[in-house]
């Protein structure tokens, strides 16, 4: 029998689970997915992301897919699903893909936004960094427009970590506020894990005076993780945009 690709698109709160990936006695959105589809397709059926979030981290856009042997329609298994789902995940479309198409692999560009509050929000303690000091915005940018200048980001990468080399394509990297609000805004090929989170935190440090423009540039340089300073908080990281080639899509 025929077996046909298709992507979810979806999105999570972060908070409630430990990552995106299936863990042993751990609660994950990919496990949760699955058990969903599972049921609803009278079979197992398995998922693959387009990027593996740490625990936390939410997505307001994120990619993964799925076989079946049979013809879905569309209307219908997103409301099904979606009433199978508790209500930290949304799965927005369904989309049929050519068959050797990989959510993760082909994937060409991939966006984080990072979200702090410049003042006290009882709507949002959950899903952004809360600052008691205003940081210096524009030493911020400056610092963020040098890492558009290198390839490898192996200071800002997690020690333990399964990949053949640190290099992304920074394709830009900027800071803006928004009334109460601070957004740092991060585009690239692709992420190495705990990536975004380390170069947020690192910023900061900028921003406070803590580092000079100077010293940030000899942590990227340096490729040792110990340089850079420590992470920003999870909940304040979005995985917004995944971007893929035209000719994948049926």
């Amino acid at each position: 029998m025929e077996m046909k690709r298709y992507f979810l698109e979806l999105a999570y709160n972060g908070n409630n689970f430990h990552g995106w990936q299936t863990q042993k006695n751990a609660h994950s959105v990919q496990a949760e997915i699955e058990k969903g589809l599972s049921l609803l397709l009278g079979k197992p059926t398995s998922i693959q992301g387009s990027g593996r979030t740490d625990t936390g981290v939410h997505a307001s856009q994120q990619f993964a897919h799925f076989d079946s042997d049979t013809t879905l329609d569309r209307p219908s298994f997103l409301k099904k699903l979606n009433g199978i789902l508790g209500k930290d995940i949304a799965i927005y479309d369904l989309i049929p893909v050519k068959e050797d198409v990989h959510a993760r692999f082909n994937a060409v560009e991939r966006e984080y936004l990072y979200k702090c509050n410049l003042r006290k929000n009882p709507f949002d303690h959950e899903s952004s960094w809360l600052l008691f000091q205003m940081p210096d915005v524009q030493k911020m940018n400056e610092a963020a427009s040098m890492l558009l200048e290198y390839e490898d980001f192996q200071s800002f990468s997690k020690v333990k970590t399964a990949v053949n080399n640190f290099r992304c394509e920074i394709k830009q990297a900027f800071w803006e506020q928004k009334g109460h609000e601070l957004f740092f805004h991060i585009t690239a090929n692709r992420f190495l894990r705990g990536m975004v989170r380390a170069i947020v935190g690192t910023l900061m440090e900028v921003g406070l005076g803590k580092i000079s423009l100077d010293d940030f540039k000899v942590i990227i340089e340096s490729k040792n993780r110990t340089n850079a300073k420590s992470s920003a908080p999870a909940k304040g990281l979005y995985l917004c945009r995944v971007s893929y080639p035209e000719d994948i899509f049926i």
